[in-house]
C-alpha cells in the first residue's frame, strides 16, 4: 500500500504544473515572451524580504536613449503616463500578470491592446545607477507579488528527484 501511495504520489508531483512546485513564477512557454530591449542586465531582480522592505523589484537592461520598448508579450495597456516624474508603462497579460517599463516615453495608451513585440514606447535617459546611456526598468508582478521577469524568458525547469527524496517531501515514508 505505502508503494502505491508513494507511486501515486510522484505521479501527482510530475504531472503538476511547474508553477505549483516552485515559486510563483510564471512558467509559461519562452516563445510567448520577447526581451523588451536587447541589451545586457545591468542589475539583477532582487525581491525585497517583505512588502515595504528594500530590495531591486525588476530588472534593468542597458539600452541606448530613443530605442524602441517592446511589449514583452501579448496584453494590454493598463497605464501610460509619469509616476513620480517618470515616463512608465504597464501592461496586463493573461494570467493576472503586469509588465511595467520605465522611464519609457509612451507610444500608446491605456486600453490599447499591444501583441508581444510591438513597440509601446522609447527608452528615456534618466534611470538612478545606470552604467549605460539609458536603462531599462523592467518588472512584472502578479497581483502584488513581484517575480523575476527574465523567468518569462526561460524554459521551465524539470528536476527529478529520487523517489525517497520525493516521498519525504510529501510527507510520506518511503
Amino acid at each position: 500500500m505505502r508503494v502505491l501511495t508513494v507511486v501515486l504520489l510522484v505521479t501527482a508531483w510530475l504531472l503538476a504544473p511547474a508553477a505549483a512546485l516552485a515559486e510563483p513564477v510564471p512558467r509559461a512557454p519562452a516563445h510567448l515572451w520577447v526581451r523588451p530591449v536587447e541589451g545586457a542586465v545591468t542589475r539583477p531582480f532582487d525581491p525585497p524580504p517583505d512588502r515595504y522592505g528594500s530590495g531591486h523589484r525588476g530588472v534593468d537592461l542597458a539600452g541606448s536613449p530613443g530605442v524602441p520598448v517592446l511589449a514583452a508579450g501579448d496584453g494590454v495597456v493598463a497605464f501610460a503616463g509619469t509616476v513620480a516624474g517618470r515616463p512608465v508603462v504597464s501592461v496586463d497579460h493573461a494570467g493576472g500578470l503586469r509588465t511595467t517599463y520605465e522611464p519609457v516615453t509612451p507610444g500608446v495608451g491605456a486600453g490599447q491592446a499591444v501583441p508581444r513585440g510591438s513597440p509601446i514606447g522609447a527608452l528615456a535617459e534618466g534611470h538612478a545607477g545606470c552604467p549605460a546611456a539609458a536603462c531599462l526598468h523592467w518588472g512584472l508582478r502578479r497581483g502584488e507579488t513581484y517575480l523575476d521577469p527574465l523567468s518569462l524568458l526561460r524554459p521551465p525547469e524539470v528536476r527529478l528527484l529520487p523517489m525517497g527524496a520525493a516521498a519525504s517531501s510529501a510527507g510520506v515514508d518511503p
